[in-house]
């Protein structure tokens, strides 16, 4: 599946059994979509220690934070101290991160790796590849078990959790879509902490 970019979690796995899900789907490049490339709960999966343990599995890394990972930088992508994932996708460092992603693809076999277990939690999955599929890219997520999910399949998924019909009389599948990536958005974008009264009901994006 040439055209495939997948997509994983790292949670709290081992870095071994990660490693074991990635050269399981011949995974031989990660690119970390993490703002912040360090995890004080899992420190195995810290910037420079991980890429030494891809490396000795073969597997090539590359850091996208910065132009792919959910806690921008750009203040014009904030509303009210919240990050808004359609302001965020038409910054023209969030598009050169995803021509990094496409032209990538033509030598390596790719998976994009952030910190949550679900894809349906995480920008990875609501944000990144909502629009690598617009481009044509198929999305296969690696869930926690070693299992594949497509992205199709993730998004019945996410109409079941939002409540939202797969068949709608008023409106096309397409705008359905468009109204559930927009509500998950909301519920996951990361939120200054400071401008924030609560922890959003799906936590902070890493």
């Amino acid at each position: 599946m040439k055209d495939t970019v997948y997509t994983i979690g790292h949670s709290t796995h081992a870095a071994e059994k990660l490693i074991d899900h990635l050269t399981r789907y011949h995974i031989t490049a990660v690119a970390d979509v993490r703002s912040h490339p360090y995890s004080r709960i899992n420190p195995q999966f810290n910037k420079e220690g991980f890429r030494a343990d891809l490396k000795v599995a073969g597997i090539a890394y590359v850091f996208l934070g910065r132009e792919l990972g959910a806690r921008s930088e750009d203040r014009s992508c904030y509303v009210d101290g919240k990050v808004q994932y359609d302001l965020l996708a038409q910054t023209a460092l969030f598009q050169a991160g995803l021509d990094r992603i496409c032209q990538g693809m033509s030598a390596y076999r790719i998976a994009l790796m952030c910190a949550e277990q679900d894809p349906l939690t995480c920008h990875r999955a609501i944000l990144v590849c909502r629009h690598l599929v617009a481009r044509g890219v198929a999305v296969q997520h690696i869930l926690k078990d070693g299992r594949l999910e497509s992205h199709g399949e993730a998004l019945k998924r996410l109409l079941v959790e939002l409540d939202l019909p797969e068949n709608d009389l008023f409106r096309a599948r397409d705008e359905v879509i468009a109204e559930a990536y927009l509500r998950r958005g909301q519920q996951i974008a990361y939120t200054e902490k400071e401008l924030s009264d609560k922890t959003p009901a799906w936590g902070v994006e890493a």
